[in-house]
């Protein structure tokens, strides 16, 4: 067997409220909430477990997510919709712009606990 990332713990101030939020920007369901975890499951088999925790608790962290074209198009529509600030960069310096890295688009926004997402329609070293 090939090792495959399953799952990885989100730690949230409200789980539901950031796995609902995420899920509404990437346009994917939240699953049922099963003991302190709230799921939201992606195309290649990872699911994000949004877990509340302290405020004092989280560490913002980094998480990207490969989507097509027309994923990113209905993503960012939602992102505008709802006002949410975006950036082209990671160190958020350019606000209400997107990138053009590896030949695709790209862009940066926060979650409600503060964890840095990104979207991104050519992984890193696309070169075509």
């Amino acid at each position: 067997m090939s090792v495959e990332l399953n799952h990885t713990i989100v730690h949230a101030l409200d789980n539901r409220l950031s796995a609902e939020f995420l899920a509404h920007v990437l346009g994917l369901e939240v699953g049922t909430a099963w003991g302190p975890f709230v799921p939201v499951d992606t195309a290649n088999g990872v699911t994000l477990e949004f877990a509340s925790v302290p405020a004092e608790s989280i560490v913002p962290q980094h998480y990207a997510f490969l989507v097509s074209d027309g994923e990113f198009d209905a993503a960012f529509a939602r992102i505008r919709e709802r006002e949410i600030t975006y950036y082209a960069d990671p160190f958020l310096k350019q606000p209400g712009e997107i990138n053009h890295h590896h030949g695709g688009r790209g862009l940066y926004f926060r979650d409600p606990a503060g964890h840095g997402m990104e979207i991104i329609t050519r992984p890193y070293g696309f070169e075509g």
